[in-house]
């Protein structure tokens, strides 16, 4: 079944220097763009991470410092990739765990804004999971009768995603073909920055982690004015931190 979509779908995937959303980087970034009539078009960018790639890392996803010396950093090619994405919904296969929070803080870092909101998410691991569960490789292999080829490549992988959707789909007659309703199915909650350090929960911004889970993110910062300075000095993405200043510096928290 073909998505009915209000606005055009990226599906991405990212390769990355490791597993770490806050202190990793990306190496390689893919995007399966599926317009309005089903058409698509694929566009990978391979990136200078300036820094070491693990060679665990490497062994994983087989891209190797050699193969991105040359390659652009992400200032270089930030403009680019955000006017791919302008004015899309997202999808992808567990992005929510590194892929959204990685490329929101790449951009971050070169004083670029890749704003989440007013776009609708369909994670297809999600669908995966509370339908089978199992990963990407398996998916391919349940959904569509094939083996995937190049595991971990990106670009291999944005596609295989997006025809395990199309699969789900037509397997699944609970499922409606709409961003609004794949968006909501899959949703975890309403979150506030991208790493989901903070939750919105009946329009009250809560803490999502440790201690204070739960509690009013103004009650903690009222009770516990120094919070506020752990979240910035500490191992926290660049989001995290924009989202919680905002929220300080908001009416209502004063």
């Amino acid at each position: 079944m073909k998505l009915n979509l209000k606005k055009p779908l990226a599906v991405i995937d990212l390769e990355t220097t490791g597993l770490d959303m806050v202190n990793d980087r990306l190496i390689e970034l893919s995007v399966w763009k599926v317009a309005l009539d089903n058409t698509s078009t694929c566009r990978t960018w391979r990136v200078n991470p300036e820094r070491d790639i693990p060679a665990e890392s490497s062994m994983i996803h087989g891209i190797y410092e050699e193969d991105i010396k040359d390659a652009p950093t992400f200032r270089e090619i930030a403009s680019e990739v955000a006017d791919f994405l302008e004015g899309c919904d997202i999808g992808g296969y567990n992005l929510y765990r590194l892929d959204i929070p990685v490329l929101v803080d790449e951009f971050l870092r070169v004083n670029k804004e890749f704003k989440m909101e007013g776009r609708l998410v369909v994670d297809v691991y999600r669908i995966f999971m509370l339908n089978e569960g199992r990963d990407l490789k398996s998916a391919y292999k349940f959904y569509c009768k094939k083996s995937l080829e190049n595991a971990h490549s990106a670009e291999a992988d944005v596609m295989a995603t997006y025809e395990v959707l199309e699969a789900q789909l037509d397997r699944y007659e609970q499922l409606d073909n709409t961003m609004d309703f794949l968006h909501e199915y899959t949703s975890q909650g309403e979150f506030l920055d991208a790493g989901r350090r903070f939750v919105v929960e009946d329009g009250v911004p809560k803490v999502n982690f440790g201690k204070h889970k739960g509690k009013p993110v103004a009650q903690v910062l009222k009770e516990e004015p120094q919070y506020y300075d752990w979240i910035m000095k500490n191992n926290f993405l660049l989001d995290t931190k924009q989202k919680l200043t905002a929220l300080k510096l908001s009416s209502k928290f004063k």
